[in-house]
């Protein structure tokens, strides 16, 4: 490879996608939009169809639905906060969305497509959970990952959104960091 040739390893996710700031906080807040759709609906179904507590087997052994009610913040942390504190864990949301606003408003102008679609997943989740809290005072897991008697906290489709979302950003920035000298 030629050295003026750097820039041609560089995929088409990696390079920004060709349109202006506004265009991409919209592809952002479309892709936020849907997450929150989705989330509802799920969350919607379950709450209609499964008492607090019931599991139903879809991957015996591995994966089951059961209905949780948390209280807490992200795997069941802070859980067992007073009723009268769990404003606190609100607020923390809500910070924790600012929080992302001020990363979205550096990222979205040089941002890959890759860097659109974390922002987007992490808001979409981050405002689902964020929307069971107003109504519940509580979020509303249950899909139970499972193996014997170890079980992963009781997640939702916003909790997935978060978790690809972050884990994206993570891999572009470990990806843009400069390697180390020799």
């Amino acid at each position: 490879m030629r050295s003026g040739d750097s820039g041609a390893r560089t995929s088409a996710l990696n390079s920004p996608a060709p349109s202006t700031t506004a265009s991409r906080m919209t592809r952002v807040a479309v892709l936020a939009a849907f997450i929150v759709i989705l989330d509802q609906l799920t969350k919607f179904a379950v709450l209609g169809a499964l008492p607090p507590g019931a599991r139903v087997e879809v991957v015996d052994g591995l994966v089951a639905l059961t209905l949780v009610m948390n209280p807490g913040l992200a795997f069941g942390l802070l859980g067992n906060l007073p009723a009268t504190w769990r404003w606190v864990v609100a607020a923390l949301s809500i910070i924790a969305l600012i929080v992302l606003a001020r990363v979205a408003v550096r990222v979205l102008p040089g941002g890959g497509y890759v860097d659109l679609a974390a922002i987007g997943l992490i808001f979409g989740g981050a405002v689902g959970n964020l929307i069971d809290r107003g109504r519940f005072g509580a979020v509303v897991d249950f899909i139970d990952v499972y193996y014997r008697d170890w079980h992963w906290p009781a997640f939702n489709v916003a909790d997935s959104a978060i978790t690809v979302g972050v884990l994206l950003l993570a891999l572009r920035l470990l990806a843009r960091s400069p390697a180390p000298s020799a």
